[in-house]
């Protein structure tokens, strides 16, 4: 059915979008721009709250609420029910019409519990105050949701995998072990995010000065706490901070170096070497894009470009394993 594929493709441009914009929403402190769920002080856009705004900055002209933060949060939200809109109309026309599809309603109605539990941690990201666990998440659900609209995408496209030969079969084994290499990696990423650490460490490629800085794994890895807190309450310390980045940092360097190598086989295996080239692209510029946010205290564009590269990475990652996947 090409209007299915075409929904299909039309939900996947869109995943990318609400990625981003969930990044610039983050990245630039509006995530408590409207400090309710799923309108702005009741209201369904930030211009009927704006008495409520008003007050709450006068209350607290220094706090979260502001109206432009809360025009970016209601954007992001609307966008977000749009995708949740075209994705129930898949999982409608997947189970209405099951035997015209290439793999039946599963996928989509996947999808679309995915897209309700993403619903409920957008909810959950306001009301539990930007709790990193949850900002991580939500950051994960939107990956995860993105690599199941292509796979859906890639599957009624009727894409044949390139091969059975010897060559590709070993690469099948290496392809899911990159895929959750650079899985782990986005959820350090998301942790860094989510806590504030990316300029725990402003140099590079030291860390304060050091190959390894005082650090406490411990407090930074602590799942269950607060924003900025420790577990018991208290001030969370530059340490745990530092221990995040610098753990993100050493993850990156084995990603890379893992891809660097995949890479390598790839470009040496026919009908691959576009792949290969492309995901050595995307590899080479995000490594660009998180040393410069180092280097340049992260400036609000570079940042979002950052986490866009990681959703393009992942994606590349995820058509290499369904190119692999056998017919």
């Amino acid at each position: 059915m090409s209007a299915y594929r075409n929904l299909a493709l039309l939900a996947l441009i869109l995943t990318l979008g609400v990625v981003s914009l969930g990044a610039f929403v983050r990245l630039s402190d509006a995530g408590l721009g409207c400090p309710d769920w799923p309108g702005c002080y009741g209201k369904l856009t930030p211009h009927h709250a704006a008495e409520a705004i008003d007050a709450a900055i006068a209350a607290q002209p220094d706090g979260p609420v502001t109206h432009l933060k809360a025009w970016k949060e209601m954007v992001h939200r609307y966008f977000a029910g749009t995708l949740g809109m075209l994705v129930l109309g898949l999982a409608v026309l997947a189970w209405r019409r099951r035997r015209d599809t290439r793999g039946g309603p599963a996928l989509p109605l996947l999808l679309l519990g995915l897209i309700v539990f993403q619903a409920l941690l957008g909810m959950w990201t306001v009301t539990q105050l930007l709790k990193p666990l949850v900002v991580t998440a939500h950051l994960l659900g939107g990956m995860a949701t993105l690599s199941l609209l292509l796979w859906l995408w890639l599957r009624e496209r009727g894409d044949a995998s390139a091969g059975d030969s010897a060559r590709v079969d070993r690469l099948r084994g290496s392809a899911v072990l990159a895929l959750a290499l650079v899985t782990i990696q986005i959820a350090l990423g998301g942790w860094v995010s989510s806590n504030y650490a990316a300029l725990a460490c402003t140099d590079f490629p030291l860390c304060q000065g050091a190959w390894a800085p005082a650090m406490d794994f411990a407090h930074g890895f602590t799942l269950q706490r607060e924003l900025g807190e420790t577990a018991s309450g208290e001030l969370l310390p530059l340490a745990a901070l530092t221990a995040i980045h610098w753990t993100h940092r050493v993850m990156a360097l084995i990603v890379a170096l893992y891809l660097a190598w995949l890479i390598s086989r790839l470009l040496r295996t026919p009908g691959y070497a576009g792949l290969g080239i492309a995901l050595a692209a995307l590899l080479a510029l995000q490594v660009t894009l998180g040393i410069s946010n180092v280097l340049l205290s992260l400036p609000l564009g570079l940042a979002v470009a950052h986490n866009t590269g990681a959703a393009l990475l992942l994606a590349a990652v995820v058509l290499l394993n369904y190119r692999l996947r056998g017919k």
